[in-house]
């Protein structure tokens, strides 16, 4: 480090840092990068403030680790959640089993009374309808209702195989 390269404080910035709470963190976030931060783990949210800080003071990545950064990120595969064992090549269990045994044929409906309102779910070939609204899974379905996740099959009451 130079005399004429400004000085970082690592450690009286992580301990501003600390101190805040997680609303103030996520204004600082946004106040910093100009975007809303939607994740809910405050020690990401510490650490990242920290790197836009230190990169702020020593500089960033240069151009071309940055264009570099972009090219992968365009070429690459990224999944949500893992693959399933068909599409590994992995023989499940019930895999010779067309839909699951604890929901009813399609066209029929799934009824249950939440918090005194009914909800009426129909089973379609592939997914759900909800409100004329489609759903891939009970368990999206149950968390638009209650705002949290919920296994659909535990919310709709379908645990057990149906005779």
């Amino acid at each position: 480090m130079t005399a004429t390269e400004p000085i970082f404080d690592i450690t009286s910035e992580r301990e501003e840092l600390d101190a805040m709470t997680m609303a103030a963190l996520k204004r600082r976030y946004h106040e910093e990068t100009g975007r809303a931060s939607s994740t809910r783990n405050r020690q990401y949210l510490i650490r990242r403030l920290l790197w836009i800080a230190q990169a702020a003071v020593r500089g960033g990545l240069c151009d071309e680790a940055l264009a570099l950064a972009a090219t992968l990120a365009n070429d690459a595969s990224v999944r949500a959640s893992p693959a399933r064992a068909r599409v590994l090549g992995v023989v499940a269990p019930n895999a010779d089993a067309t839909r699951d045994e604890r929901l009813p044929r399609p066209g029929h409906a799934i009824v249950r009374r939440y918090k005194g309102e009914t909800l009426r779910v129909t089973v379609l070939t592939s997914g759900f309808e909800f409100k004329g609204d489609r759903y891939d899974s009970l368990s999206a379905i149950a968390q638009a209702v209650t705002g949290s996740h919920v296994n659909g099959f535990r919310f709709f009451r379908l645990l057990k195989v149906a005779a």
